[in-house]
């Protein structure tokens, strides 16, 4: 019952291909019980590991391994589909992204090319990490970690035939056991690193190694192997449906479909669930999905950049139609004759391939050169393009992304010791550029203390960052050890998912309580309007007359956090409520005086932090209520929450020193 490695054509592999890119596929399409699709990319590659250690395996066995001809059918597989998709995206790219978007089309294309997505990947980790909606190469990370595996196993192998062949087994064991537990040491890391890295993916693919070189027992009674692939399955169907962004993976939960593929490569034959891969629709399915694994991603990203609307049922199934139309097109007619020997022999796939690589290579470093290409787009859509970069020149070196000792890097204003201090998330890093400004008028300056996707608040410690909680533990005890700093504003991305299930608006309590022991003023900055794609984006390419999210379905999505207002005030806390004054008709605003109000979909860009506070102090300074005061009071300007518009875009600020060492 168990696989060999040896065995002929199994279709049953195949269909696990099919069980493999279907969710990934359907995940990226935005299917609802997908959420944890992803993990095709760890049974690939199990699948990738088992196939190819056993051809190296066989043909070392028999003397006849040859290191040339393991690259050619290597070129054979992957070069053509890969190139003609890369192509795909240099085009389609070069006609609809802006420019801030198409900068990184070219270096990740030469990283697709060269195999090196997943290191450029890592490289570009941080907070301005390429994102997933403006990296139609993102997917090619998996090619580099394969391609860097077919690099070093044939040489492993190769060492161990002929230095000590009775280690085999045992090497690639050692190797196993050393990447799983790399993995498991960085799996709740930031830096990307265990996601995108072969040291901490290798295990995923040695796993099949293992059953190659016959690792594991075979399996004789049928009802066991019966047993085995029937959990197997339910472990990938199970992992498919309840992991999710933020599932701390890979490591322990990349077990699951780990073990799940392995286990049905190797009990798969001759059982129900070997008959099920083996139908003709998975199988066919499994045929296309490399070319499916290529072609879907570009395709979902370029209809998300440009469509301006929400996803719906029929846009995901027409994406996925088309996803597997142009799939089975490219295996039949760029895959299929390449892997021919008649019609393209050794020579001619050298060729073809060397000759394809440099060109792809010359057309991507043209990009490159090129830069943003902002010749293509007039100079209105240039300008609104350009808020994309508004952001606080200290946000790279002031958002952290690791523990450590705080310096005067990040203390905004004038040179003096700070007298108030931003603690947030990367929600709190356009407000504090913008009130190290304010403050810079009186001499004074902004402590900023900013982690992404971390609130400034004590008792939260996600799994997925676990130096959150130390980090808000070490804000805190910097501002007991300040007295220099009275006053506190927090912000913070409080629209997220992941603050509402982990009841941030409790744990806000508690922090107000011990800033009020230390005897410091606080100013909670509310939840701030998120917009349905880059704002800058969207006015680029659709205009400034493109409706907003309606402000009463905004007000009620942030009515878990905003309800503890009453309370929150009691505690001494006063509340700045951007929604007062981001809107305007009933629907929030993104654009004030031709200025985009945000850099992204839901950061306030330096014009909006601007627009924000200084909206509020102008309404300070007149002895107004503040407009969340105002919109209790029952203020309802022609319908919507209240609005100042006293001022344009810019409000009270100055150019400010900035005291961090990279400006």
């Amino acid at each position: 019952m168990s696989a060999n490695a040896n065995s002929d054509y199994r279709p049953d592999i195949d269909g696990l291909r099919a069980l493999a890119v279907l969710p990934v596929l359907l995940y990226h399409a935005g299917v609802p019980g997908f959420s944890g699709g992803f993990i095709g990319v760890d049974i690939f590659f199990v699948i990738s590991g088992f196939l190819i250690t056993g051809i190296i395996a066989r043909e070392i066995d028999a003397g006849g391994f040859s290191i040339l001809t393991f690259y050619e059918r290597r070129a054979r597989r992957i070069l053509p589909a890969l190139l003609a998709m890369i192509a795909f995206v240099l085009v389609g790219a070069s006609w609809l992204f802006l420019p801030s978007d198409f900068e990184k089309v070219g270096p990740s294309a030469l990283a697709a090319i060269f195999f090196l997505a997943n290191v450029w990947l890592f490289t570009e980790t941080g907070y301005f990490q390429a994102t997933a909606e403006t990296t139609p190469l993102l997917h090619t990370w998996s090619l580099g970690v394969e391609e860097q595996f077919y690099i070093g196993m044939p040489v492993l192998l190769i060492l161990v035939a002929r230095l000590a062949p009775g280690w085999r087994l045992k090497s690639v064991i050692a190797f196993t056991v050393i990447s799983f537990g790399w993995a498991v040491l960085k799996q709740a890391d930031t830096d990307g690193f265990a996601f995108y890295m072969l040291p901490t993916r290798a295990w995923e693919l040695f796993a099949g190694s293992l059953l190659a070189l016959g690792a594991v027992p075979a399996i004789r009674n049928r009802w066991l192997a019966e047993a085995i692939c029937a959990v197997a399955l339910a472990a990938i169907v199970w992992a498919t449906a309840s992991y999710d962004y933020n599932t701390v993976f890979p490591g322990t939960a990349a077990l699951a479909p780990v073990l799940a593929a392995a286990a049905l490569i190797h009990c798969a034959p001759g059982t129900w669930t070997g008959r099920l891969l083996s139908l003709k629709g998975p199988v066919w399915i499994g045929l296309i999905s490399y070319s499916l694994y290529l072609w879907h991603w570009p395709l979902i990203v370029f209809w998300q950049y440009g469509f301006d609307g929400e996803q719906t049922a029929i846009h995901s199934a027409g994406l996925i139609a088309a996803s597997i139309a142009i799939a089975w097109a490219s295996w039949r007619w760029i895959e299929q004759p390449f892997r021919s020997k008649a019609s393209f022999p050794t020579q001619r796939v050298w060729r073809w391939g060397a000759g394809g690589m440099g060109i792809a290579s010359a057309a991507a470093l043209a990009l490159v050169i090129q830069g943003g290409w902002d010749s293509r787009f007039d100079e209105r859509t240039l300008k609104f393009a350009r808020a994309a970069g508004d952001y606080s020149p200290a946000r790279g070196q002031c958002t952290v992304t690791r523990v450590s000792e705080f310096s005067d890097e990040c203390t905004l204003g004038a040179d003096a010791s700070p007298s108030a201090i931003v603690w947030g998330d990367s929600h709190g890093v356009e407000i504090a550029w913008v009130l190290g400004e304010q403050y810079a008028q009186r001499g004074q300056s902004v402590g900023q203390r900013t982690r992404g996707s971390c609130p400034p608040v004590l008792g939260y410690d996600p799994a997925k960052d676990p130096d959150c909680a130390v980090f808000n533990r070490n804000v805190m005890a910097e501002i007991a050890a300040a007295p220099s700093i009275e006053k506190v504003y927090l912000a913070g991305y409080w629209v997220s998912d992941n603050y509402r299930e982990a009841q941030v608006d409790y744990h806000i309590g508690r922090t107000l309580d011990e800033l009020r022991a230390l005897g410091k003023e606080v100013v909670l900055i509310g939840p701030i309007p998120s917009q349905r794609k880059s704002v800058p984006r969207l006015l680029a390419l659709e205009g400034a007359g493109v409706p907003t999210r309606s402000a009463s379905g905004f007000a009620e999505a942030t009515a878990w956090f905003t309800q503890n207002y009453p309370d929150w005030k009691a505690k001494g806390a006063q509340i700045i409520e951007p929604l007062g004054h981001l809107t305007r008709d009933g629907r929030t605003i993104i654009v004030a005086g031709d200025t985009p109000l945000y850099y992204d979909s839901h950061h306030l860009s330096l014009a909006g932090a601007r627009f924000l506070l200084g909206h509020h102090a102008a309404g300070q300074l007149a002895g107004e209520l503040p407009c969340n005061a105002r919109a209790e009071a029952g203020d309802r300007q022609n319908g919507t929450i209240c609005s100042d518009r006293s001022q344009g875009p810019d409000g009270p600020s100055a150019i400010a020193g900035y005291r961090g060492s990279r400006p």
